[in-house]
């Protein structure tokens, strides 16, 4: 029976700490109302787990190794989740050659994301730099895109967030 309690209080450290994770993106992505509503599973996950682990802890030290090892796991596994829920927006530059530029600004408007296309002067040859702003989740699909259109072409990827205008997903 101890052995369930044991593996009751690893799984939910592991729980605990993915919801925090998860807690403190949305909050910094500006979803501060679905921010607030995980931390109320968050916070009362975290009393009856410490209320748990912290009687007779002498008796048991084991439940310390067990909550331990969940808070370890339990950011590794908030880290993928966050990163598979994908909020927010993100900003994609890519420098392709001049030749391609128009091309492929082309290829992905006909997919519906709004492209900004500069001309730019690389160190021995013309450039193009697109901009994109795109939902987090799509991001690295586009990248793939754009490295297939182009092998060597350069790809900068940043976390943005969004105040005012622009195509499709900026708030107005």
């Amino acid at each position: 029976m101890e052995i369930l309690l044991y593996i009751g209080i690893l799984l939910a450290k592991i729980v605990e700490v993915t919801l925090a994770t998860t807690r403190i993106v949305l909050i910094t992505k500006g979803e501060r109302v679905k921010g607030a509503f995980i931390g109320i599973f968050e916070v009362t996950i975290w009393l009856i787990l410490i209320s748990t682990v912290l009687s007779n802890i002498t008796e048991e030290p084991i439940k310390l190794v067990m909550y331990v090892l969940g808070f370890s796991i339990g950011n590794y596994a908030g880290s993928l989740f966050e990163e598979r829920l994908g909020v927010g927006t993100t900003r994609i530059e890519a420098i392709v050659r001049i030749e391609h530029g128009k091309a492929l600004a082309d290829e992905l408007r006909s997919r519906g994301f709004a492209v900004t296309v500069i001309e730019g002067q690389g160190m021995n040859h013309m450039r193009n730099v697109l901009i994109l702003h795109v939902p987090r989740k799509k991001a690295k699909s586009i990248i793939d895109d754009i490295k297939r259109f182009q092998e060597n072409v350069v790809v900068t990827v940043n976390e943005v967030k969004p105040i005012y205008g622009g195509f499709g997903i900026l708030k107005k």
